[in-house]
């Protein structure tokens, strides 16, 4: 009952208890006739005052252990709130109140195991077991302030080859698993290390597939790249995932202290610029930071901070490059190739900016301009009679936006184009990987009369019957597959069977890259009668193609060679 005490229920008990018995010796020892009445009340009071006393005494003593029991449960609630969750619960709670002390064990129980928990997330990632940044961070930094001056301590950042195409084909679920499989191999690799007499190591995952390995000490450079080749070496193999089988490789840069810096940031920032260096020298490579990489990493930022400005400045321009029927001698399409009018650099090739553009993200940006200009461009062609489709390279990131296809047709209705002078280019890996909306889409326009082509195709790994699928009119073959053709048998044996595959599934086939009359004979010979290259015409402003391709006579091409 809300508001009684230990102490009133105990008075209760007394009082109850006395009057009970004072009522039992008045009934039991009444004697019928018995003169004196007074005097066995009074006995009566007596018994029952001292039956009450004891009574008191009693409960006073079972009140005054269940307070020292409970007394002890406040002492011990008040140390685990100040973090002593370790300590048992005293024996007398148990004793005196059971239930209590099974319940203050299972509450302090639960409590560790959540704060364990609690302790393993912020500290271990979940994935692969290994410190998460935070942690990584935390050793390393701890390590570095404890290093005496023998040695290096080197950091290896190590990036994934064709981590996201296990993702985006097999599925997260599959990526996680790959993540952990990896994972697994450089703790090998530092245990191989150990075993060596090398050292040990700190191990993290920075984030998606970025991995640090920290060796707080190594005798130089040569024992740095020998780690860095066990490490290529260990995610080089074959990685097993059920049904599947994964093939990876790891860029790796590496940053050694004091050298390279001397904080783990500028560790990390060194590390990182040899490792961009290495993914971009062909992948599967490790490259030790250099001040010479450090100023092409800054004239990489350079060069986008200038592409934002430059798109903001209307400094891009289009050139054009035909793609020639031999058989008639005129130009059917032309390629729209973007260039940038640097105000410092001159004119700057795409191959220069494009990459940077694709890596921060401005590609998108840069896209919509280009498919602006070519739809405006190609609108107005059509009005002057000029019926040549244009040819726009459209990249991985751009087809990942969500509304790219809103955002094309806008562009068409915007400047009427009509849709039958716009071809789509998308490169060979692209295709094969395409997702079953996007190729929707592609299909929807190919009904209004766009086209859509192939590029670059035999620079990838094609999926023959996967090709059959995709919703193509024409395929054009890179310049490295008729790079040797007119003196090589085997180039020519090779580029034959393409060209039939693809003339077997009813694509139209344009070659690229012919720097030759002798390749185009061979090709000829084989079935080509479409061609694009330095040999037939360069990349040209507007104006001049219009003057040299725009309502061209039947006959021969000038060799523009």
């Amino acid at each position: 009952m809300q508001g009684v005490t230990l102490k009133s229920r105990a008075a209760a008990f007394a009082c109850a208890a006395g009057a009970l018995v004072f009522i039992l010796s008045l009934v039991l020892g009444y004697t019928p006739g018995q003169a004196d009445d007074l005097i066995q009340i009074g006995r009566s009071l007596i018994i029952a005052i001292l039956c009450g006393t004891m009574s008191w005494a009693s409960a006073r003593r079972t009140i005054a252990t269940a307070a020292t029991a409970i007394d002890a449960a406040t002492e011990r609630l008040l140390s685990a709130a100040h973090g002593d969750l370790q300590s048992r619960v005293p024996a007398e709670i148990g004793q005196e109140l059971p239930d209590l002390s099974v319940a203050m064990e299972s509450l302090f129980s639960q409590v560790r195991t959540n704060l364990d928990h609690v302790q393993t997330l912020a500290l271990f990632d979940q994935i692969t077991g290994l410190a998460n940044r935070t942690s990584f961070c935390r050793q390393v930094e701890r390590l570095l302030a404890e290093r005496d001056d023998n040695g290096l301590a080197t950091l290896f950042f190590i990036d994934l080859d064709g981590f996201k195409a296990v993702n985006d084909t097999l599925g997260h679920a599959a990526g996680d698993q790959l993540l952990a499989r990896v994972a697994g191999r450089l703790r090998e690799v530092v245990m191989a290390q150990v075993s060596a007499g090398g050292g040990d190591a700190v191990i993290g995952r920075l984030a998606g597939d970025e991995f640090v390995l920290f060796f707080p000490h190594l005798s130089g450079p040569a024992a740095a790249q020998r780690i860095a080749r066990a490490i290529q070496f260990a995610l080089g193999e074959r990685f097993d995932l059920g049904s599947q089988h994964v093939d990876l490789g790891a860029s790796i840069g590496i940053a050694c202290h004091p050298d390279h810096g001397a904080t783990l940031a500028d560790l990390l920032y060194a590390a990182d610029i040899a490792m961009y260096h290495a993914k971009h020298q062909g992948r599967g490579r490790a490259e030790i930071y250099t001040d010479a990489l450090a100023l092409e990493a800054e004239d990489r930022a350079e060069l986008e901070r200038d592409l934002l400005r430059g798109l903001e400045r209307d400094e891009f321009l289009l050139e054009f490059q035909p793609q020639i029927d031999v058989a008639s001698g005129r130009a059917v399409s032309a390629e729209a190739l973007v260039r940038w009018a640097h105000p410092q650099r001159a004119l700057v090739m795409p191959g220069a900016f494009v990459p940077v553009a694709e890596e921060s993200g401005a590609i998108v940006a840069l896209g919509d301009w280009v498919m602006s200009r070519v739809c405006q461009t190609a609108a107005r062609w059509a009005q002057t009679g000029v019926h040549q489709r244009i040819a726009v390279n459209i990249s991985t990131r751009e087809l990942a936006q969500a509304d790219f296809f809103l955002r094309l047709r806008h562009a068409i209705a915007t400047h009427g184009t009509p849709p039958a002078m716009l071809e789509l280019e998308i490169t060979e890996s692209l295709a094969m990987e395409m997702d079953p909306c996007v190729l929707d889409q592609l299909r929807a326009l190919r009904r209004d009369g766009v086209r859509v082509a192939i590029d670059d195709f035999g620079t990838g790994y094609s999926n023959l019957s996967r090709l059959k699928e995709l919703s193509v009119d024409r395929v054009k073959i890179d310049r490295s597959l008729v790079r040797d053709i007119a003196t090589s048998a085997e180039a020519r044996t090779i580029c034959s069977a393409v060209v039939g595959l693809i003339q077997g599934l009813g694509m139209e086939v344009v070659v690229e890259g012919i720097e030759s009359e002798a390749q185009m004979d061979v090709l000829r010979v084989i079935g080509c009668t479409l061609f694009q290259g330095y040999h037939l015409a360069r990349p040209t402003g507007e104006q001049d193609y219009l003057a040299q391709f725009g309502a061209q006579p039947r006959g021969q091409v000038r060799d523009a060679g």
